[in-house]
């Protein structure tokens, strides 16, 4: 019986695994980063800059000089040759990391096939392993060289080196080299901090004009890869750029919670290590590693969905409900999926930044400091009714708080931009009532508004002028924009009025006819709230 579940729990993995595949050959984008790669390896093997090289997309080539050489083996065969075994590759990268996760699901139990294969399977379905293979990306293999060098399963002779390479390639598996140290592996620390300086040495060597490049400027410029505040940068930097934290506060308020967060995932990660369960301490400080980076796109996300794993396979009522809501937000997208029914920009806010505030709260209090201290107050479990009911107060008591918060949501649940049959409202179109009054406000500036607060939302109403063909608004940094209505209420006057929870992180964008940006207001928008009264 054991046998036949096994074998439909892996029937289903590669189910799931040619499905993905094969949606993602038909996309037009198909593994748009190996993409990438591909083409600015190919550049620099013709003499051409690799830091120079940028995409159709906009997307440019990333990683340390040692990076290139690594994958440089990709460019002898054609591109799509490369892609299919791409994937091929990613797919037993899962696998790999569900038999090595699968060690600390089962310790001391004998489900581990079965385990093994229902891991590999979620796995596949969470977002972030699709981002993979959608993007043909390198995280996967990051992730799964840590994690077999952090949990000790290599040669001890060896350990250490997996992270040093890892760290080569991407920086940010360094965090694990603080991570040995921190339990006593200080030979597996050097080895890695060794192997590190090493590889980007060998790079120095093969690449020196790339590796300059690189070292002095390009591994500063994290706005190269994209928009730091869009929902897609699900790190503790990504969420304070959303919420519009002040840019001259925001370097030191970042670095004193990423401080925080790192010292909280380590110290426990120390104490899971002693205690016999290195594959949690090692899933802890991945998981802080997507919390402290700059950057944390879906991809770079598995470390969390390891750990929601870990949670559901523990044996308290609390860490399994935990485990579980952590893996719903890392498989779906609760900002897009919960929208309709969100009535408040703050419980927006929690929906569109559950990730990052989840492995934050994982950190600190699931696997992190919050979890030690119970244990050392409480040796005794309680009833699985009063746990279910602490769940469900916390839960309530979380949205609430979110409720009542002014957070800047992307997808503002107030918003909504008015048509020509609303002009006749008053309360809706204020700023000018009739051809000659709206005449008036016909000026060379590109768009002339009003602003009118009112309890829990504001309004915006104003006139555009003939250079202004399409009009956006957008909620919040990185959110999406609305396309406003440009109306012909009136001849040779265009007007136009929405309303926002907020004006506070809002920007408003007029566009030329040609597509170029002729005007954009955010600071503006504030300003005429504070001051304007109508």
């Amino acid at each position: 019986m054991r046998d036949r579940r096994v074998a439909l729990a892996w029937a289903a993995f590669v189910v799931v695994a040619l499905v993905s595949c094969v949606l993602v050959l038909r996309r037009a984008d198909r593994l748009s980063d190996l993409h990438i790669y591909y083409s600015a390896l190919s550049n620099l093997h013709a003499g051409r800059p690799l830091y120079g090289y940028v995409a159709d997309n906009g997307g440019p080539f990333t990683y340390p000089p040692f990076a290139a050489l690594v994958l440089g083996p990709i460019t002898v065969v054609g591109e799509g040759v490369v892609q299919g075994l791409w994937l091929v590759a990613t797919c037993a990268a899962v696998v790999a990391i569900a038999g090595t996760v699968g060690v600390a699901l089962t310790a001391g139990r004998h489900r581990r096939p079965l385990v093994v294969a229902v891991a590999a399977t979620v796995l596949m379905l969470s977002a972030p392993v699709q981002s993979n293979l959608r993007f043909g990306q390198v995280s996967i293999f990051i992730v799964l060289m840590a994690l077999l060098d952090g949990m000790g399963v290599v040669p001890p002779r060896l350990r250490g080196v997996l992270v040093g390479v890892a760290a080569a390639i991407k920086l940010t598996p360094l965090l694990f080299v603080v991570y040995f140290l921190a339990i006593g592996r200080y030979r597996d620390a050097g080895r890695a901090a060794a192997t590190f300086l090493g590889c980007a040495a060998i790079g120095a060597i093969v690449l020196p004009r790339e590796s300059w490049t690189y070292w002095t400027d390009a591994v500063r410029q994290t706005s190269r890869i994209g928009n730091l505040a869009s929902l897609g940068n699900q790190s503790l930097h990504g969420m304070l750029l959303r919420i519009g934290v002040d840019e001259t506060v925001l370097p030191l308020l970042w670095a004193g919670l990423v401080a925080l967060i790192c010292a909280a995932a380590l110290l426990r990660a120390r104490q899971l290590t002693v205690q016999g369960r290195p594959g949690h301490g090692a899933v802890l400080v991945g998981c802080a590693t997507v919390a402290a980076s700059p950057v944390s796109w879906t991809h770079h996300q598995v470390w969390p969905v390891l750990a929601a794993m870990l949670l559901i396979g523990a044996s308290g009522v609390t860490q399994r409900a935990a485990g579980a809501a952590l893996l719903g937000t890392m498989v779906v997208s609760l900002g897009a999926v919960l929208s309709p029914v969100s009535t408040r920009p703050g419980v927006q806010f929690l929906f569109e930044n559950a990730r990052a505030l989840g492995v934050c709260l994982l950190c600190l209090a699931g696997f992190g400091g919050v979890a030690v201290a119970a244990a050392a107050r409480t040796h005794r479990r309680p009833p699985a009714g009063r746990a279910w009911l602490r769940i469900g107060v916390t839960a309530a008591a979380a949205v609430a708080f979110f409720a009542v918060q002014p957070l800047p949501a992307g997808a503002d649940p107030t918003f909504k931009a008015y048509d020509l049959g609303d002009v006749v409202n008053p309360r809706y179109f204020f700023v000018c009532r009739g051809p000659a009054e709206c005449a008036a406000y016909r000026t060379e500036a590109p768009v002339t508004f009003g602003t009118r607060a009112e309890k829990t939302k504001v309004r915006v109403n104003g006139v555009v002028s003939p250079r202004v063909a399409r009009l956006e608004y957008y909620s919040a940094p990185g959110g999406s924009p609305r396309v406003i209505p440009l109306l012909a209420a009136y001849p040779g006057t265009r007007t136009f009025s929405f309303r926002s929870a907020s004006m506070a992180q809002g920007r408003l964008v007029a566009y030329a006819p040609d597509g170029r940006q002729i005007a954009s207001y955010d600071d503006e928008l504030a300003a005429a709230l504070r001051t304007t009264s109508w």
